[in-house]
């Protein structure tokens, strides 16, 4: 039956296929963003800008938001003793804030206490309801207030000393609950969901496939998806019922339809999502009950769903408790947004939690970006090799003998060779390490086939001066530049584009298609004239300096302050001897 049903779905969104739509997670507005909520917008984010940049003709949108109705919003405007509307208001806004300064290129930033989203939540209940989806019943259970969900007895450990309950998987404690609610036959999409599961790619990295494999490999119990009123009274009230609200993910869920101007037909232009990204511990939400849901309604479940994993501190789990949560503000005065955002695409793996790391932080930083990219930079643009201050041509000449005579030319430029291919794979897979590294092993390749070439010694002036061999060496540094700063666009945007300028590329040769124009591409034969390997002026107004290295507090010079002495000598020869001559008198 489903796969009579995906076929018609797929059939309906066939025409829609030039589109490719990309979700984060919505945030919920319990506490401030931390780095492991702007590590899914930067993987997000950084997926987005590599569409675009290898498929320009695609139709890419973005969206993130906030989610901030339930219990743990109430208590936490209480608790901050502020109206619930003007405490979510403050914490979104603080979300938008912090994505922006990293340059998330979202085209929504939608919040569930829109009205747009209400009405879409109304509309996707209704559609439940009309199919024969919900039910009203008597329910009891264990229900966590942190994770906003049921859990059953196989979900629980007891704390045998206090007699509570607590989440497995969270850690959280439980409360029994009892209560009418209304109730979605998730039992009867059991079979559907672990189908959508089991198709390629589905979700990824694999583990996390498995992991939803092995839960639907039990019976699912039917589940809530509405609270009484009385108890959440921070909520979207449920079409006809208003002694009931709806269930916060039920409620979160919807967000990526509303975002699309759901139930407005225009959505299907952008729908299914191509990639979904998620945090690991909303993995059973959307792995589960958002295919469910969909299904349910007659929509075509996600594409892909993209999990990563979370970020500990020191090796130590990130909490308010241990006061070790890193605000993504604060870290940035010192690494900056654009250190902050390729640390933690460089460190960070989807399969496993990242280790946050001030002393790992500066060293990647310090070493990749100020030391293997911006030196590179600075010495290809250093006036004293460089003196015209240009992108040179490469002499045929010279660079078939180079690449013959000298291996560290011959490795920069298999390094070369295989950039494109191997970053494009990296990036389909959102292995965002992974072209870091290969980024980072070609300019290290440069790097070491500078060394090598020695270019001062062939400056105008000196014995063995050799001008034209010289200008090759630094067009086949700079085009080394040039390709790794068109692949990490999508990464580190901002530093990518500072380099980018400084080099003179135009914006219409920083596409992907451009990674084949270079020096490692072209024969000993080869006539040197396309449009990039014309020599050209490098942009005075930009700076060769891309990374300023990250220093130690105690290594940072300290301001002196005058000391009293240095303001006397300041005195005049005169008042020198009046005040002498005082201090005699008074000392007499």
């Amino acid at each position: 039956m489903l796969i009579r049903r995906i076929k018609l779905l797929k059939c309906l969104g066939a025409r829609y296929s030039s589109s490719h739509y990309v979700t984060t997670p919505i945030f919920y507005v319990n506490a401030a963003p931390h780095i492991g909520h702007l590590y899914s917008a930067v993987i997000a984010d950084a997926h987005c800008r590599y569409q675009k940049l290898r498929h320009p003709a695609t139709d890419v949108r973005l969206c993130t938001g906030t989610d901030e109705h339930g219990t743990k919003i109430q208590q936490a405007a209480a608790s901050h003793n502020v109206p619930v509307d003007q405490y979510c208001q403050q914490i979104s806004s603080r979300y938008r804030e912090v994505f922006q300064a990293a340059h998330i290129q979202n085209d929504d930033f939608i919040r569930t206490t829109e009205e747009r989203h209400k009405q879409a939540v109304a509309q996707f209940w209704r559609t439940l309801h009309s199919r024969g989806h919900i039910y009203s019943a008597a329910y009891s259970g264990w229900y966590c207030v942190s994770d906003e969900v049921f859990l059953t007895d196989s979900q629980l450990r007891l704390d045998e000393a206090s007699g509570t309950r607590y989440s497995l998987e969270s850690g959280h404690p439980v409360e029994w609950t009892e209560e009418t609610n209304y109730m979605f036959r998730l039992s009867q999409f059991q079979d559907d969901v672990r189908h959508w599961v089991k198709q390629e790619a589905r979700i990824r990295p694999a583990k996390f496939e498995k992991i939803l494999l092995d839960t639907l490999s039990e019976p699912l119990p039917d589940v809530s998806v509405s609270r009484p009123s009385n108890r959440v009274h921070w909520a979207i009230p449920v079409p006809g019922d208003d002694t009931q609200t709806v269930y916060v993910w039920l409620d979160a869920l919807v967000n990526y339809l509303s975002s699309l101007g759901y139930p407005n037909e225009k959505f299907l232009e952008h729908w299914p999502p191509a990639q979904q990204v998620i945090g690991k511990d909303i993995l059973k939400f959307h792995g589960i009950y958002w295919p469910a849901f969909l299904l349910a309604v007659g929509l075509q479940p996600p594409q892909q769903i993209y999990v990563h994993s979370h970020w500990t501190v020191d090796g130590q789990k990130m909490s308010k408790s241990k006061h070790n949560v890193v605000d993504p503000v604060q870290a940035a005065q010192q690494y900056t947004m654009e250190g902050l955002r390729y640390f933690l695409l460089r460190e960070g793996v989807a399969h496993s939690d990242g280790n946050y790391s001030q002393v790992k932080a500066q060293r990647i930083l310090n070493s990749e970006l100020a030391d293997t990219l911006g030196n590179l930079l600075s010495r290809a643009c250093a006036k004293s090799l460089n003196p015209c201050q240009v992108y040179p041509q490469p002499h045929a000449e010279h660079l078939a003998d180079l690449l013959q005579s000298v291996d560290a030319a011959k490795r920069l430029r298999d390094s070369l060779l295989q950039l494109s291919e191997r970053c494009e794979a990296h990036y389909e897979c959102n292995h965002f390490h992974l072209v870091a590294d290969t980024t980072m092993a070609a300019l290290h390749a440069a790097n070491n086939f500078f060394e090598s070439a020695k270019p001062w010694e062939l400056k105008g002036g000196k014995e063995g001066a050799n001008e034209p061999r010289l200008a090759t060496i630094i067009a086949m540094t700079m085009d080394t530049l040039r390709l790794c700063g068109i692949v990490l666009q999508p990464i580190i945007p901002q530093l990518a584009t500072r380099l980018l300028d400084k080099l003179s590329v135009p914006a219409s040769q920083r596409g992907w298609d451009c990674l084949n124009e270079n020096f490692a591409r072209r024969d000993s034969s080869s006539n040197i004239s396309s449009s990039n390997s014309r020599s050209h002026q490098l942009d005075g107004q930009s700076s060769a300096m891309l990374f300023q290295r990250i220093m130690d507090e105690k290594d940072k010079p300290v301001e002196q302050k005058p000391q009293p002495q240095q303001a006397k000598r300041s005195k005049s020869k005169k008042e020198r001897l009046k005040t002498a001559t005082t201090a005699t008198t008074t000392t007499s």
